[in-house]
């Protein structure tokens, strides 16, 4: 089969406000004997290399105006972009217009969502919302038969690589249009968004690859990375084992949510989006150790996430028990080592930078939910103590703990503890007291002494007293039932510490 043909440009406009990695394609576009125009400072970028740079307005014979807002807007540009050279008619019209066509436009536009995420408001922010810019990618993407539009430095080598090999292919101008339609409707995306203060919202993402199947085996599923830049899951990196699974990806995300609600070293093991178990404690091995000790059974095939790099011995301990995915900031060279001896252990670094999203989206019918992340609990000092006398610190600390913890788990809710570690779960139930029978259950000896946190209020005293028969010592929950007096006068009759929080954590 024959090499596709390659278009050669003889001119090229470069306009960018990232310089990256601008000089090294400036030079390769001057050695291949390219004549380049330019705008403002990427010009003078480009001079100050030694690189020579017409100005548009030399081209144009228009100079810049209106501090800057017109600069390529004008058909000696637009012609020399938009001329199909495939068309006689088109090249008459060049030659008879005095217009070079442009074989190549590297444009990347005012950076309008940085000056909106740095707090800037007014006409600061207007100012960084583009017009020639995004007038130039399009038309260049439009003709993509003739010209190769790049709006992004991370494809400056490929081109590069093309200069020296005779030009662009069709294929390879292809792709690049499609970037470059994609990148101005994200940035249109993101002006309407700010125009409309939250009156607009669009989610875009760009693919990373298919998966094997989604949550069944007659589903198909992909995973995207979002284009806002934010590290996440989605772009983090297998360092060993299978490929991430749709399950996977589910019960990771579920994992580091309930990890990283925690500021002390914590281990969170879940299984179909709900903990087994959650921990913290002074080390990470010591956490993994309580938290598997929750519910060891289910913990069987879970998914690891921790707050902290792994160390060694934390991996020593987690190869112990069949586990399908350990995620954490970071490895150690000896964790890693550790966790060679199971091959098929799933081990995800995340990115650097990884921090829980701020806002959450939800699929449904027709549409889209969108809310805060849940990222707030009130501190135990806010809490009104309503039943029992005031515990010591200690049992403060574990009731604190619970209240953070619960929030991982699925509602409706109830989470034991001892110390800083989860002791029986109660997930999912569709009334309050079976969730309280089954973390008594799951607790079994050490349901008694432990302290107890309930993720909404309890709506009869009947859930309550499961909790206080099997020998919870202190309750946190937020209070607001019409039967709180009912609640607390169990409660204190028992002796038992109850507080309220005045806030909620349901998890759908």
């Amino acid at each position: 089969m024959s090499e596709a043909p390659r278009t050669m440009p003889r001119r090229a406009l470069i306009s960018v406000s990232d310089k990256t990695g601008l000089i090294d394609l400036g030079r390769a576009l001057s050695e291949a004997g390219i004549e380049i125009i330019s705008t403002g400072s990427t010009a003078q970028n480009l001079r100050d290399a030694g690189i020579q740079a017409r100005d548009v307005s030399e081209v144009t014979g228009f100079p810049e105006s209106l501090d800057g807002r017109v600069k390529t807007l004008h058909p000696k540009i637009h012609g020399g972009i938009l001329a199909d050279l495939r068309k006689d008619s088109h090249i008459a019209a060049l030659d008879e217009l005095d217009i070079t066509a442009l074989g190549l436009v590297v444009v990347n536009l005012y950076p309008f969502v940085q000056t909106v995420a740095s707090g800037a408001v007014g006409e600061d922010v207007i100012e960084q919302i583009d017009i020639g810019g995004p007038a130039m990618v399009r038309a260049a993407a439009k003709n993509h038969a003739n010209v190769a539009i790049v709006v992004d430095p991370a494809a400056y080598p490929d081109i590069i690589e093309a200069l020296a090999s005779g030009g662009t292919t069709l294929e390879q101008r292809q792709a690049l249009a499609r970037d470059a339609f994609w990148h101005t409707a994200r940035y249109d995306a993101a002006v309407a968004g700010w125009m409309s203060e939250g009156d607009f919202a669009s989610v875009h993402g760009q693919k990373l690859g298919d998966l094997r199947y989604g949550e069944n085996s007659h589903q198909s599923a992909a995973v995207f990375a979002n284009t806002l830049g934010q590290p996440g899951l989605a772009s983090a990196t297998v360092l060993q084992g299978k490929e991430m699974s749709y399950n996977n990806y589910v019960d990771a995300d579920a994992a580091l949510r309930a990890a990283y609600d925690h500021e002390a070293p914590t281990v969170a093991i879940i299984k179909h989006q709900n903990p087994c178990g959650i921990a913290s404690a002074d080390s990470l091995v010591a956490a993994h150790q309580q938290a598997h000790a929750c519910d060891p059974v289910s913990a069987f095939g879970g998914v690891i996430a921790a707050n902290r790099p792994i160390d060694a011995d934390t991996a020593r301990s987690i190869v112990e028990i069949f586990t399908e995915v350990v995620v954490a900031p970071g490895f150690s060279p000896e964790a890693l080592e550790v966790f060679a001896q199971k091959a098929n252990v799933r081990i995800v670094e995340l990115p650097e930078g990884f921090a829980p999203e701020a806002t959450e989206i939800r699929q449904i019918s027709g549409g889209f939910l969108r809310q805060d992340a849940d990222r707030h609990f009130a501190p135990a000092t806010s809490w009104t103590l309503v039943a029992g006398e005031q515990p010591d610190p200690a049992t403060m600390d574990s009731l604190e703990f619970a209240w953070q913890a619960v929030r991982a788990v699925k509602s409706n809710a109830i989470l034991l503890a001892q110390g800083t570690a989860s002791v029986g779960i109660g997930m999912g139930q569709v009334n309050r007291v079976d969730s309280c029978h089954l973390a008594v259950t799951r607790a079994g000896d050490r349901a008694a002494g432990s302290v107890a946190a309930s993720d909404a209020f309890f709506p009869f005293a009947d859930g309550a007293g499961v909790l206080i028969e099997a020998g919870v010592r202190a309750i946190v929950q937020p209070g607001g039932s019409m039967r709180d007096d009912e609640v607390i006068k169990a409660a204190a009759d028992a002796g038992v510490a109850m507080f309220f929080t005045g806030e909620r954590h349901f998890f759908h």
